[in-house]
């Protein structure tokens, strides 16, 4: 099994955060989010997996591939590093890593987290992930027959068509035949809205009588901005204290001061005359004096004092002294 991952968007509704790292490498609960991305696939499918591909920006820098590789590596798994400089579309960016298209393969886009329990249907053509939703019309959704297999692809509904949103992470038993059609499209300009989208080569696959399946989620969490991240964070937390995780570094100094769960806290944090929690995520190295926070994402390095925070987002190697309450800050920024 491969995992293939375009992840070389911007990530421009997340800036200033995403001016240093790309949106996939923000930590939430401690790790980045295309890490549990792939944590989360490899727990679906039930699989080795053998190799995972990262479609990155070339501007990315080789700091960022060398950590995307180290991911891989953790799960056992071949890292690979593929570029898309120009955003041509859903299809385009898949392809940008054609020679890995080999096999099973699952495709997952990195701005979207999950909680799932169900097994992989390994004998179908495809599986695509889905999670039921209130208001279908701000989603692409499928439609199902009596079988529970897919028979369309609407994007957008108007009218109420079915409920099940896609949330971007799908397999298929062959990469090679995904492969093929994505081809098609390129080969033939197939465009749409001036880019070349997955959609139209799962339509062409579905008309070929390949059989699609839907993958229920329980979960789907966003990442695309500060707010739904923190609130991803949270959620997260909540989920893995569920689980009886270790979230709390045995190395982190307190001086008169409460951690109120669930938090992540990093090694050498201090805390000094604070309260932090619930739903906090602190990154190694940050130091807090006089601080009261809540429901917020802290990176490393940080210094914060004097504050009082909730709702908020801090980037690496930041200082905040003040009396904001919901803030977003990226790297190396000074409030003092």
């Amino acid at each position: 099994m491969k995992i293939i991952v375009p992840m070389a968007g911007r990530g421009s509704r997340l800036r200033p955060h995403t001016l240093t790292i790309p949106k996939p490498l923000i930590p939430i609960a401690g790790k980045p989010i295309v890490h549990r991305l792939v944590e989360d696939i490899a727990g679906v499918i039930n699989q080795k997996i053998d190799e995972i591909a990262f479609i990155i920006h070339e501007d990315f820098g080789k700091q960022v591939e060398q950590d995307l590789i180290a991911i891989a590596e953790k799960l056992g798994s071949k890292g690979t590093i593929y570029y898309q400089n120009e955003a041509l579309g859903t299809a385009h960016a898949i392809m940008c890593a054609k020679d890995s298209m080999t096999g099973p393969i699952v495709v997952a886009y990195a701005d979207t987290l999950f909680r799932a329990d169900f097994t992989l249907d390994t004998s179908a053509d495809s599986v695509i992930w889905v999670k039921q939703v209130e208001d279908p019309s701000a989603f692409g959704v499928v439609q199902l027959n009596e079988n529970n297999q897919i028979v369309d692809f609407v994007e957008k509904p108007k009218e109420f068509i079915s409920d099940l949103a896609i949330i971007g992470i799908y397999y298929f038993k062959s990469g090679e035949a995904l492969r093929s059609e994505l081809q098609y499209l390129l080969d033939n300009n197939v465009v749409k809205g001036g880019e070349y989208q997955l959609t139209d080569g799962l339509e062409n696959m579905k008309q070929k009588g390949m059989k699609f399946v839907p993958g229920k989620v329980d979960e789907w969490m966003d990442c695309g901005n500060k707010n739904v991240t923190v609130e991803t964070n949270s959620r997260m937390l909540h989920f893995l204290d569920i689980d009886g995780e270790n979230l709390i570094a045995p190395d982190i100094r307190i001086e008169n001061s409460t951690i109120i769960p669930p938090c992540f806290i990093g090694d050498d944090v201090v805390l000094i005359d604070s309260i932090v929690g619930p739903y906090v995520s602190i990154g190694k190295g940050t130091h807090l004096h006089n601080t009261k926070i809540k429901n917020s994402l802290v990176q490393t390095h940080v210094h914060i004092k004097n504050a009082k925070l909730d709702n908020a987002m801090i980037g690496n190697h930041a200082t905040f002294d003040g009396n904001f309450t919901s803030i977003s800050i990226g790297d190396y920024s000074i409030l003092e």
